[in-house]
């Protein structure tokens, strides 16, 4: 992912990452990949993102150069992943809300605590640039989904569904969460908007690529 995907508002660069994958490479030599299946938009000038009244030591990697981690701590157990967006000293940023991983449950990692959880993610990843020098990255959308997206479209299908947050109390009007129609891992859906049949939804399996247990960043 190029600086420049980054360097956009949080509105813009929210649904671009729907679809994305979402990898980490453990100490011992493991890797995780995950689709990123949902995502969240905040910005300063509204009242639901965390710097939007000051500044301070908790967030300040929001305030920082985009294309990093944003970890925080919800209800004083949970963590929640963000990727700052924009520019620098501005407060703009992507939360997380759910990855679908190949082989496992669906729900394993549908809710931001639960994407923490399973790719070990924490305060010490706060402020780690999204790259994978770090052990903790985005890759683009994998082949296999930019084709069935493509097809989807010139059916007139809109993969994504655009819809409000959620979590929240202020600013919950905004539609800044979107998320992946057919993946059976989105959090919570909207309203009127069923679960797919297993037949029907995407299967990370198929979508994403076999990923290397040791070695080079795949």
């Amino acid at each position: 992912m190029t600086p420049a995907f980054f360097a956009r508002g949080a509105h813009l660069v929210g649904p671009d990452l729907v679809g994305c994958q979402l990898l980490r490479r453990f100490e011992d030599g493991r890797c995780l990949r995950g689709l990123v299946v949902e995502t969240e938009a905040y910005c300063q000038s509204e009242p639901a993102c965390h710097g939007h009244r000051r500044r301070s030591p908790s967030n300040e990697t929001l305030f920082g150069p985009p294309g990093r981690f944003y970890v925080y701590v919800s209800h004083g157990i949970h963590h929640c992943v963000n990727v700052v967006t924009d520019r620098e000293g501005w407060a703009n940023g992507v939360l997380l809300r759910a990855v679908a991983l190949a082989g496992e449950s669906e729900r394993t990692a549908a809710g931001p605590a639960l994407l923490a959880r399973r790719f070990g993610l924490d305060r010490r990843h706060d402020g780690q640039p999204v790259d994978s020098a770090g052990g903790v990255w985005l890759a683009p959308r994998p082949h296999a989904l930019l084709a069935w997206w493509q097809q989807q479209e010139l059916q007139g299908q809109d993969p994504l569904v655009t819809t409000t947050r959620i979590g929240i109390t202020r600013g919950v009007e905004l539609p800044w969460r979107w998320y992946l129609k057919a993946s059976r891992s989105v959090s919570r859906r909207a309203r009127g908007d069923r679960t797919p049949a297993r037949s029907l939804a995407l299967e990370p399996a198929a979508l994403l690529p076999a990923t290397p247990q040791t070695g080079a960043a795949p």
